[in-house]
């Protein structure tokens, strides 16, 4: 599975969301989904695999918390489709714009 694939999930995009900025327990995590602990387990599990993020030892606990680096391939691919497509609204939006004031132009002659 990659990156993208693993945050097609409505439930894994929560977890990414709830791990920015503080790390979280597994049963913390859990416990904010009214689903199973192995279901999130296994939320947790793609994540890790896909390296968005990672997991640490503090007693018998699972200490999780999102990988920067992780979303490196995410954020290139949002960088590089989303200028064209800012791009692409920016001339519609300028387009219409015109419209309208021409529009308003013809109304007032």
């Amino acid at each position: 599975m990659e990156v993208f694939e693993a945050v097609a999930q409505p439930k894994r995009r929560e977890i990414l969301r709830l791990l920015s900025g503080r790390e979280l327990s597994a049963g913390e995590i859990a416990s904010r989904f009214a689903v199973t602990q192995p279901a999130i387990s296994q939320h947790l599990k793609v994540l890790k695999d896909v390296g968005l993020v990672s997991e640490r030892r503090e007693g018998t606990k699972r200490i999780l918390s999102v990988r920067a680096e992780g979303l490196a391939q995410l954020h290139d691919f949002l960088a590089e489709v989303l200028p064209s497509k800012l791009d692409r609204l920016k001339e519609v939006a300028e387009k219409e714009e015109r419209a309208e004031r021409d529009g308003r132009r013809a109304k007032r002659n």
